[in-house]
């Protein structure tokens, strides 16, 4: 092995780790990552920058912004909350239906936009069939995944990988090539889900009161201001109930009246009924520094929250959201947004202590207060998914029919090759901003630049793999069951052996990386085999989205994950065996479809 091969495989490797740790976040990975390529001389400067000029890259980012002109229009979640009204008479037909749907449209669109447009649809499901959405959820995201791999466009990996082959000379992957053994896995995975996902996933997640959900007791409490109290006379601001307790104020009452807008402001009174938020401690400290009456037989509920103006609802902290790494501190929320974060659910854990200073992450969940006439304002931001509530109506801009019809137009033309691929994305993108249906700052918002800037870093490792000799390496080591199996099983054992390094690897890493690293390893395989190397690369493709055994692996898995209240081991009990069946299924089907 050469010093090139071994410094770029310690390079990997820190890469890697650092992203299965999440030490940083994945674009710094990325572009420490290029950086230390170009440094090193692995590669030359200009092809190290190739990848923010690669195909497969800016066609992902022009598929972001045709997924958003969609999603923006309402269309979908009408017509899926029809579907399920026509065909829910039953429930889980209502259900199956649904996840059918987010199928068909992942094959379109970018399956985190369908993910965000349908979890406030499937949550609504849930409440009218009285079924949990820990039952539903990951479904959902595995219904996503599934619709993905039905075509080119389904899902930025078989991009990538497109993109990647057609680098290193070979023919990009067809529109609807995926289609055939896509349509397999979408059938024996929906049967999969609906029959057993009532019977293995736990109901955990509850669907009576947010506030129980998010076991809020104890956390909120009413306070009464008597006439002793130091409180009189003085506003939250004077008092500095936050920084002084760690106590928000929601709301007070005062005779009939009550007051929920510039809080800071208002003077107390004595009999003044003051709604808070805090942790036990504050909240004795409180009382015993101020002389407040600490009502503690009073428990509030999610209905004793909401009045005409305001309600308690949750909203997920999206994959681009500009909220990722900040505080509520830092962010002025209260005041940015018109709303009060009670709690903020990660993974399995809740927080209520210390809210202010909690750095907020992705797929992170916040049951918030919020003004009803500020949700709509909530939603349009992008920052935060309103996932209690849905709002089912037709945005009927003008032109609002343009994405509709331009995005299966757009793909058509592409798989007929009357017109390429990005060419067709970004003709749809321009005549969307032509039209006024989309504008230019929304482009901004719509496109996960996080996730652009990270594959553009990425795309340069399939050439310096090829350079270095180190996907001729990986490759040998791969090919090492092979070489040990009978001549006639040796197209089956070769798709098994590299469906599992790659499935495996998409569930500890990322879909892109593991699509990036192992593509270059698939093209060298067929090689050293003499063989048509198609099939080992559309393995890559289905092998990489395969990810069903942990919530990390896939961006839709995340967003699941905190509204289904689900565990890591849920994902793992749950979706091995869906893994082991799909690998079985590409390695005896992947050889024969696709000699």
């Amino acid at each position: 092995m050469s010093f090139e091969a071994v410094l770029l495989l310690v390079l990997l490797a820190v890469a890697l780790v650092s992203l299965f740790f999440e030490l940083l976040p994945v674009d710094v990975i990325g572009l420490c990552l290029l950086l230390a390529l170009i440094l090193s001389g692995i590669i030359p400067q200009e092809e190290a920058i190739a990848g923010f000029a690669n195909k497969g890259v800016l066609t992902i980012a022009g598929l972001f912004v045709l997924s958003y002109a969609l999603q923006r229009t309402g269309l979908l979640e009408i017509v899926g909350e029809r579907l399920s009204r026509r065909f829910g008479r039953r429930r889980w037909v209502g259900i199956a239906v649904l996840l059918l749907l987010v199928a068909l449209m992942s094959s379109l669109l970018n399956n985190t936009a369908v993910i965000a447009m349908t979890i406030p649809l499937a949550m609504q499901l849930c409440r009218r069939f009285q079924i949990s959405p820990s039952h539903v959820l990951i479904p959902l995201s595995f219904a996503s995944i599934f619709g993905g791999t039905l075509t080119l466009i389904g899902t930025s990996t078989n991009l990538l990988v497109s993109a990647v082959v057609e680098e290193a000379g070979g023919a990009p992957v067809g529109m609807f090539e995926l289609t055939p053994l896509g349509l397999v896995f979408l059938v024996v995975g929906l049967i999969y889900v609906m029959v057993l996902a009532p019977r293995m996933l736990p109901a955990r997640a509850k669907i009576e009161s947010l506030t129980d959900d998010f076991e809020m007791e104890g956390y909120l409490a009413e306070l009464r201001v008597v006439e002793a109290s130091s409180l009189v006379g003085k506003t939250v601001r004077e008092v500095r109930m936050s920084e002084r307790y760690d106590v928000t104020m929601l709301a007070v009452i005062r005779d009939s009246e009550r007051i929920a807008e510039k809080l800071r402001d208002v003077l107390f009174r004595p009999g003044d009924v003051l709604l808070v938020r805090g942790a036990t401690p504050g909240l004795w400290r409180l009382r015993k520094e101020t002389a407040v009456e600490l009502l503690s037989d009073v428990t509030l509920t999610e209905e004793e929250l909401e009045d005409g103006k305001q309600v308690v609802v949750e909203a997920l902290v999206t994959a681009n959201s500009s909220l990722i790494g900040q505080t509520l501190h830092d962010l002025d929320f209260r005041r940015s947004y018109g709303a009060f974060v009670l709690a903020i659910r990660r993974q399995q854990a809740t927080l209520r202590d210390r809210l202010a200073q909690t750095r907020l992450r992705f797929a992170d969940t916040l049951l918030i207060v919020a003004f009803r006439d500020r949700l709509a304002e909530l939603k349009r931001h992008g920052d935060l998914l309103v996932v209690s509530e849905l709002d089912l109506r037709l945005r009927r801009d003008r032109f609002w029919w343009l994405p509709v019809i331009l995005i299966p137009m757009m793909m058509l033309l592409a798989a007929l090759g009357i017109l390429d691929l990005l060419v067709g994305v970004l003709g749809a993108v321009v005549v969307l901003l032509v039209f006024g249906v989309i504008r230019t700052p929304e482009i901004y918002r719509a496109v996960d630049w996080r996730v652009i800037l990270f594959i553009a870093a990425f795309i340069p490792i399939g050439d310096a793999m090829l350079r270095t000799g180190l996907a001729e390496i990986v490759a040998s080591a791969v090919l090492v069951p092979t070489a040990l199996a009978p001549e006639a099983w040796a197209p089956w054992v070769t798709v098994a052996v590299l469906y599992l390094v790659t499935s495996l690897a998409t569930e500890t890493l990322t879909n892109s990386a593991a699509a990036i690293v192992l593509t270059p390893v698939a093209l060298r395989m067929a090689a050293d085999l003499g063989t048509d190397p198609r099939g080992l690369i559309l393995t890559i493709c289905f092998a990489a989205s395969a990810s069903f055994m942990t919530p990390t692996g896939y961006q839709t898995n995340m967003m699941v994950y905190g509204a289904g209240n689900y565990r890591f081991t849920d994902f793992t009990r749950f979706g091995a065996p869906l893994k082991l069946i799909f690998w079985l299924l590409a390695s005896a089907l992947i050889p024969w479809m696709y000699p």
